[in-house]
């Protein structure tokens, strides 16, 4: 009896802890972290396709009303027709010409009697605050309408006082003239290619509404290429391997200064006439981005 007392006491434990033990905990497995890369672009060099993170260096957002950031924008003066021909004369510091008001620089030309011409207008430049050897530019801006309008968005070589033009080099982000109001040009001048020898090296694209709304003009540049852009769609791209990798034929290696004008007429602008009656016309400017 004692046996089976002891038997029978053995298995009442038994009972006790096997009702007592819970379920079989499980251990969830733990997913690594996600990681999110940030935004990068590619930019083609011949034979090589490489990442770019990008970072805003330079920016002019043109929100303070008044005339444009002295720290930022310099002007080019005068009325000696630029090489081209052209029939305004470039004002400093005149709100008539060039001002800011409600969020956009606004360039504007004016039929008026004025230092010998009979055109106003102005040419804002950063060749004395800022240079840049590349990187993405970008430039979201509406153009000016009718015949005689020449609007452009560009860039020289910074070595222009000591190279001349065209060695110093030219890339055109945009330009536009207003006999061809629906389509605008990007171009590339060097001292082998250029408009004088009309050897220079010219992308062109259709955008229907350049005169009634704000569109993003940009290049993407590296050491050996050049795309051009109109709303994040590449329209045009040159390479330094297509050209020849000499000075005269691609000074692209070197930091440039960017310019932002209203021309009147000229040898291209004004290549079909220039119609009296459409004046003031403006170049709007929402933005000026730099990224590297």
């Amino acid at each position: 009896m004692k046996t089976l007392s002891l038997s029978l006491m053995n298995a009442v434990l038994l009972a006790i802890l096997l009702a007592c033990k819970g379920p079989e905990t499980t251990v969830p497995t733990v997913q690594p972290p996600v990681v999110v890369a940030p935004p990068v672009s590619t930019t083609t060099v011949p034979g090589v396709v490489t990442p770019v993170a990008r970072k805003l260096v330079w920016a002019d957002e043109f929100d303070k009303n008044g005339l444009p950031d002295s720290t930022k924008w310099g002007y080019d003066v005068g009325g000696n027709g630029w090489g081209n021909n052209e029939l305004q004369f470039y004002t400093k510091e005149r709100k008539e010409n060039a001002r800011i008001e409600k969020g956009n620089l606004i360039i504007e030309a004016h039929k008026e009697s004025y230092q010998g011409r009979n055109y106003t207008s102005a040419r804002l430049l950063t060749q004395k605050t800022a240079t840049w050897r590349y990187g993405r530019m970008e430039v979201r801006a509406k153009l000016p309408s009718g015949l005689g309008t020449w609007p452009a968005i560009w860039m020289l070589g910074e070595n222009i006082p000591t190279a001349g033009w065209p060695l110093c080099g030219e890339i055109d982000i945009m330009e536009h003239v207003g006999y061809e109001e629906g389509v605008v040009h990007g171009t590339l001048h060097t001292e082998a290619y250029n408009h004088g020898k009309g050897t220079q090296k010219e992308g062109k694209t259709t955008v229907p509404t350049a005169t009634s709304a704000f569109h993003v003009y940009a290049i993407d540049w590296t050491r050996n290429q050049i795309d051009f852009y109109v709303d994040d769609q590449k329209y045009y791209s040159m390479n330094a391997q297509t050209t020849g990798g000499t000075q005269q034929q691609w000074p692209f290696t070197q930091p440039f200064f960017m310019i932002l004008n209203l021309a009147v007429g000229g040898n291209w602008g004004g290549q079909k006439g220039v119609d009296e009656r459409i004046w003031p016309q403006r170049m709007e400017v929402d933005y000026v981005r730099v990224y590297q």
